[in-house]
């Protein structure tokens, strides 16, 4: 009998080059799963009522019925914006998203937030390639829930297209800098931008827990789609720990 297979539906900004050979990197270990990608206009990151504009729910959400055209199993918000808009505004656009397509839908920071609660993390440190005023928005936003950043580290971009330009070697003095705080988890907050690979590489070097925002929403969707994540090894501490699973299971 031929398996099913299963399809993970991913909202992508216009300008972001990065999550998807990210997704699909580490879904090659994953028999039977499928990712598939439907873009919306994004190319600034700022706290402008322009750059706002971009991630109004009506364009997302016609990229999400073109994503319902291929019958995904879930649809994804893959992008951070609902860390400096609000998480309000993730849950509602997941809400939209499922009362028009009847698809379950998740973001990148919506499954930032439920591994937080997994992990029981209570203090974080952050790494973005955005500016201070968006690290600075974040940081408040996550206090609210009762979440303290010990410490952050930013690139001061704005360009979205440019934050996939941030080297290797600059994301890993990043959290090796934040690491410095002492914070045993760390997000890297940004889907464009290459982090998601050096996860396992800094979790060793650091003896932290890195969670990239591109990684997290993988896991997310294929919890949702009924696909365990057991069998993606090299992309961190997020898919490989045991006792993870177990409590993840119980989400």
């Amino acid at each position: 009998m031929t398996m099913k297979l299963k399809k993970l539906g991913m909202l992508t900004p216009s300008s972001n080059t990065v999550l998807e050979p990210i997704t699909c990197s580490i879904l090659r270990g994953v028999p039977g799963v499928a990712a598939h990608f439907s873009r919306f206009k994004v190319t600034e990151v700022s706290l402008t009522s322009s750059a706002a504009s971009q991630f109004s729910i009506e364009p997302m959400l016609q990229a999400a019925l073109l994503l319902a055209d291929a019958q995904v199993d879930v649809i994804a918000y893959n992008g951070t914006s609902g860390g400096w808009l609000g998480f309000d505004y993730d849950r509602r656009l997941c809400e939209k998203i499922t009362q028009e397509t009847g698809i379950p839908a998740t973001t990148s920071v919506l499954a930032l937030n439920e591994l937080f609660s997994v992990f029981q993390v209570k203090q974080f440190g952050l790494v973005s390639p955005s500016g201070q005023a968006i690290a600075e928005r974040i940081i408040e936003n996550y206090s609210q829930l009762g979440l303290q950043c010990v410490d952050y580290a930013c690139s001061g971009i704005s360009n979205n297209y440019a934050c996939a330009n941030v080297d290797e070697e600059s994301i890993k003095g990043m959290v090796r800098s934040v690491a410095l705080s002492g914070a045993k988890a760390i997000t890297t907050f940004g889907t464009n931008l290459w982090s998601a690979q050096l996860a396992e590489e800094l979790e060793r070097e650091l003896d932290i827990l890195v969670l990239d925002t591109i990684s997290v929403v993988v896991w997310k969707c294929l919890h949702m789609a009924g696909i365990s994540p057991q069998s993606i090894s090299g992309w961190g501490k997020l898919f490989a720990a045991k006792e993870f699973q177990e409590m993840s299971n119980k989400i």
